[in-house]
C-alpha cells in the first residue's frame, strides 16, 4: 500500500514462528536484508535522478508482500516510494521464486530499465487517470529506476469509516463503485494499451497462476510452514485443499464474460481514502487496471472486506451492521439485473470473492517469518482456520447446484462468523 500516511498498527512487525525453513532453502534464496538494502538504495539513486541536490531520508517502511514500500521525505515534501523486484511478490521472491540474491540483484538492475515494469505501467495508469472527473486517484510526483513516487493522502479510509459508521454499510461500498463507473465505458478501454494493463491483479489469473497443477498442489502443502503451529497448519492444508479442487470446478462452470471492462484491479476498504470527508468524494489507491468483467471490483471490494472484518472483529453489533450492509449491498447490484442474469452474476461473485479470498490468505501463509507482514496480514495468519472454514463451507454449498440466493444469505452468514 502506498499514498496514505502509515499507521501505527502498520509499523514494522515480526512474529514468532514454530518451524524453520530447510537449511538447503535458505541458502539458495534471497534474504530480507538484501532485498531491503538494494531497494532502499534505489529509491536513493531514483530520488537523485528526479530532484538532484535534494535531500532524501527514508522514514518508515510500509510491511506489504507485493512491493517494496518507504514513506520518504524529500526535501520539504513528504513522498510515498514503491519498487517492485522483477514484477513479482516480495513473498515469491524470497522464496527463490527468481534464484539466488546475486541473480536477482543483476536481473534487477536491467528490469528497472524496462519500460513494461510493473511500477511504469503504475505510472502510466495514474496518469490516464489522472485526466480524467472519476475516479479520483492519488497523484503521482515522479518515476525513475523502477521507483513510482506518490503525493500521500490523508483522512479516513473505508475501513474505518465502516467501523464507524456500520448502518451506513451498503451506501459507503457503493461509493467507491459508483467512481469507477467512467472504466466501464468501452472507449476507456481501447484507450489504455494492451501493455498498460497489471493482469497480476485478476483474481482469477493469480487463482490459477497460484493453484495449477503439481506446483499448485505442493504450494498448498507447503502453506504455513514458517507462519503456523502444526495444528493450525494441517488444519488450513486439508481445508484448502478441498476448496482449491472445488473452485477449480466452480470457475469452469461460470459463464463466458461477454463484456470486457476496465476493473481498478486492487479495490479494498484500506485503498479507499476520504481527504475531505465520508460525505465527500474518495480517493482511490494503488490502481491495477486490467481488462475484466464488470463483476471483478465488486468481488474484490467484497473479499477484502469480509477479511478486513475478520483481521478486526469488531464488536458483535458492528459486525452484524457491516456484514447486513453488504447483502443490502449485493442485493441492490443484483435486482439491476433481470432474474436469470442476477442469478448468473451471484455465481460469478461468489466464486470471484471465494478465490480472491485464497489468494490473499495463502500469500500471507506462504510468507517467510523474516518477512514484516501488515498488522491485518498478521491477524489473518492468526484466524486462517476461520477464513479458510468459510471458504471450504460456501464453496461447498455452491457446488451443490442450491438456489444462489440461498448461498448467498448463507455466505453472509458465514462472514459474521468470521467477523465476531
Amino acid at each position: 500500500m502506498y499514498g496514505q500516511q502509515a499507521k501505527p498498527e502498520e509499523a514494522f512487525v515480526t512474529i514468532a514462528v514454530p518451524t524453520a525453513p530447510p537449511l538447503r532453502e535458505l541458502l539458495t534464496r534471497p534474504s530480507v536484508g538484501e532485498v531491503f538494502v538494494h531497494t532502499a538504495a534505489q529509491i536513493h539513486r531514483a530520488a537523485a535522478d528526479l530532484w538532484p541536490g535534494v535531500p532524501v531520508c527514508l522514514e518508515q517502511h510500509v510491511p506489504s508482500v507485493t512491493s517494496y514500500v518507504h514513506r520518504a521525505r524529500v526535501g520539504e515534501r513528504t513522498l510515498y516510494a514503491k519498487v517492485s523486484v522483477l514484477g513479482v511478490s516480495l513473498v515469491s521472491l524470497l522464496r527463490g521464486a527468481c534464484g539466488n540474491w546475486p541473480n536477482v540483484a543483476q536481473a534487477q538492475r536491467e528490469y528497472e530499465q524496462r519500460a513494461d515494469g510493473l511500477v511504469e505501467r503504475e505510472a502510466v495508469q495514474l496518469r490516464l487517470l489522472a485526466g480524467m472527473e472519476q475516479p479520483r486517484v492519488c497523484a503521482l510526483a515522479g518515476t525513475s529506476r523502477g521507483v513510482l513516487f506518490t503525493e500521500p493522502v490523508t483522512g479516513p479510509t473505508l475501513g474505518e469509516l465502516l467501523l464507524a459508521h456500520p448502518g451506513d454499510t451498503a451506501e459507503l461500498l457503493a461509493v467507491p463503485l459508483a467512481e469507477l463507473r467512467p472504466l466501464h465505458r468501452p472507449e476507456l478501454v481501447r484507450r489504455l494499451e494492451p501493455g498498460g494493463v497489471i493482469g497480476e491483479r485478476s483474481i482469477a489469473g493469480t487463482f490459477l497462476r497460484k493453484f495449477n497443477g503439481l506446483s499448485g498442489t505442493v504450494y498448498v502443502d507447503r502453506l504455513g510452514a514458517e507462519r503456523c503451529t502444526p495444528g493450525q497448519r494441517q488444519e488450513v492444508v486439508e481445508l484448502l485443499r478441498s476448496a482449491v479442487a472445488r473452485l477449480h470446478r466452480l470457475r469452469m462452470r461460470l459463464a463466458p464474460v461477454t463484456r470486457t471492462t476496465l476493473a481498478y484491479g486492487d479495490l479494498k476498504p484500506e485503498h479507499v481514502v476520504f481527504p475531505d470527508g465520508p460525505e465527500a468524494r474518495p480517493v482511490l489507491l494503488d490502481p491495477g487496471l486490467l481488462r475484466a468483467g464488470p463483476t471483478v471490483d465488486a468481488a474484490k471490494l467484497l473479499s477484502r472486506t469480509v477479511l478486513f472484518l475478520a483481521a478486526r472483529q469488531p464488536d458483535a453489533a458492528t459486525a452484524r451492521q457491516v456484514v447486513e450492509g453488504l447483502g443490502v449491498f449485493g442485493q441492490a447490484r443484483a435486482l439491476r439485473l433481470s432474474r436469470q442474469a442476477r442469478r448468473v452474476w451471484l455465481r460469478e461473485l461468489l466464486t470471484l470473492w471465494l478465490m480472491d479470498t485464497i489468494n490473499i490468505l495463502t500469500t500471507y501463509l506462504s510468507a517467510p517469518s523474516a518477512l514484516p507482514l501488515p498488522a491485518q496480514g498478521l491477524a489473518l495468519v492468526e484466524r486462517a482456520v476461520a477464513v479458510c472454514t468459510l471458504v471450504e463451507a460456501v464453496s461447498a454449498d455452491l457446488a451443490t447446484g442450491a438456489d444462489v440466493r440461498g448461498v448467498w444469505d448463507r455466505a453472509l452468514d458465514h462472514a459474521l462468523a468470521v467477523a465476531s
